[in-house]
């Protein structure tokens, strides 16, 4: 390796290593030798993920240059994949203040690269022109590029792969909606990358020399319209020809409310997406494979990286999603454990039932809630207040589940986030629906005095301010329908199950 690292293993720091990106590259990093140290703000997230005993996690946040310093501490390769984007009228001056941070903290721990993936900007395009989403993400790489560390910008357009945010608007747009009309930016040129060679570029940009500080352009091999994506995604997934019928007056906040009803991608989220495809965005140069060269089969075209997600979507194998990174402004504070508070008013709701199944059915059917197999109670109900989290700009009930069997801490959970798991006995669950306070659901499993088994369910909620309070007493008739119609569906669930086994037991010992 290039470079006067430290010991004959570099360590490299991981930021954002809870978001889509971030998950995917640790595994990557170790598998190519590395050391790797994650910099989390709530490591719990990262307890479950399959690589967690092979890298050390610390606690902290990029915009406080206390934690930023300790985790730069004795680190080669600093990896900056964090974003403030959707956090608020002035992410703008979040981005910049934590990049500021980040320089200068890796400048001082004698850090020998940081490597940032970026936006591919328009070329031509006035700085005040561009959408505030690319125009954060060039600042932050100029910001970098100047702390005065070797720095690799890479810029890149939108990432084809399992589970990522512009994958996923591009599948639903396009297997929802045979006919469409369609914003003018259907017709902007883009090169798409598939998220397999954003891994392989980033894994190797570590390897630079000391005297390389620049941005780089990357992408696929192919120049596409998102018209030609969208019909070139249907002819992979075996899908009719779509009808693509584009019209200039939907803008791009039009447009992101439109993506926000069709697809599980919040009009947040799809907003800056849509914004950032008004302008054309093309590589104007491949520089990186003086450095970085592609393999055999690389770059991946963009058929090529449809099937490879769509392979993963349908084989149940997405090891990340978009949802992966917690919802800005979601609550983050752990659920109170004492009834009598200190910190203000909790509103509970309390349910528990004797289950004629044992507590490995039972757990089953508690680990597989949500996404396809729904909330067990009041379809209705739960498709209401989904639609109306949508409706106030949150994430509603589609973004379902990474796993159709496994959940671990901090995976999305339609518009809950696995707070913290106990296999076969916990299962806690945190709100990032819009609510003037904040909740949690818990489900637990055990077994009574007398060796039945026994499902305990707990809905917590901390209002804020009187609003709060109103919104809990509004809700409250209905607690009965919906929190006790799930703890009794469940329990039959879980009955249901246990006989079908029972039944197939006898059948083959028969």
């Amino acid at each position: 390796m290039n470079g006067d690292y430290r010991g004959d293993r570099p360590r490299c720091l991981v930021t954002g290593a809870t978001g889509y990106i971030g998950g995917r590259l640790v595994p990557e990093l170790l598998d190519a030798g590395h050391r790797v140290r994650c910099l989390a703000r709530s490591p719990g997230k990262l307890r479950d993920h399959p690589w967690a005993a092979r890298t050390e996690v610390v606690r902290g946040d990029v915009t406080d240059p206390e934690s930023v310093a300790a985790a730069l501490r004795d680190v080669d390769v600093a990896y900056y994949l964090v974003h403030a984007l959707g956090t608020g009228k002035n992410f703008e001056e979040t981005d910049r203040r934590a990049a500021r941070v980040f320089g200068e903290r890796a400048r001082a721990a004698g850090v020998r690269r940081v490597v940032y993936l970026g936006g591919l900007t328009p070329t031509g395009v006035p700085r005040q022109e561009l959408s505030p989403h690319l125009r954060s993400r060039a600042e932050v790489g100029r910001i970098l590029l100047a702390s005065g560390v070797p720095t690799t910008v890479l810029r890149a357009a939108v990432i084809i792969g399992s589970g990522s945010a512009s994958f996923e608007m591009l599948r639903y747009l396009t297997e929802r909606l045979p006919v469409m009309v369609t914003p003018s930016w259907v017709g902007t040129r883009i090169q798409p990358i598939a998220v397999r060679d954003v891994l392989r570029v980033l894994v190797g940009s570590a390897r630079m020399p000391a005297e390389v500080n620049r941005a780089f352009d990357i992408g696929g091999p192919d120049v596409l319209t998102y018209r030609d994506m969208m019909l070139r995604y249907a002819a992979v997934a075996g899908l009719p020809r779509r009808v693509i019928v584009p019209v200039p007056v939907l803008t791009p906040r039009l447009s992101s409310h439109w993506i926000g009803l069709v697809t599980p991608v919040p009009a947040a989220i799809a907003r800056p997406l849509a914004e950032s495809l008004r302008h054309e965005v093309v590589c104007r140069e491949h520089d990186i494979l003086r450095y970085v060269p592609d393999p055999p089969g690389h770059p991946i075209g963009f058929d090529e990286a449809v099937r490879l997600a769509l392979r993963r979507v349908r084989d149940a194998q997405v090891t990340t999603r978009w949802s992966s990174a917690s919802v800005p402004g979601a609550p983050s504070d752990p659920l109170p454990t004492d009834p009598g508070w200190a910190g203000g008013s909790l509103y509970t709701d309390r349910r528990e039932r004797t289950v004629d199944a044992p507590p490995e059915a039972l757990w089953r059917v508690v680990e597989g809630i949500g996404g396809d197999h729904g909330w067990y109670s009041f379809p209705l109900a739960w498709a209401l207040r989904g639609g109306l989290d949508r409706l106030a700009g949150g994430v509603g009930l589609r973004r379902g589940r990474r796993d159709a069997q496994q959940l671990r801490a901090g995976d999305s959970l339609d518009f809950w986030r696995v707070e913290e798991i106990e296999p076969g006995r916990l299962l806690r669950l945190r709100a990032e629906m819009r609510l003037p306070g904040l909740a949690w659901l818990e489900m637990r499993v055990g077994t009574d005095a007398r060796g039945r088994t026994l499902y305990r369910q707990r809905a917590v909620f901390h209002p804020h301010g009187l609003l709060g309070h109103a919104y809990w007493w509004s809700v409250s008739p209905f607690h009965a329908l919906v929190f006790g119609g799930m703890a009794r569906n469940i329990a039959g669930a879980a009955a249901e199950q246990a006989r079908l086994t029972q039944a197939g037991e006898r059948t083959s010992v028969r």
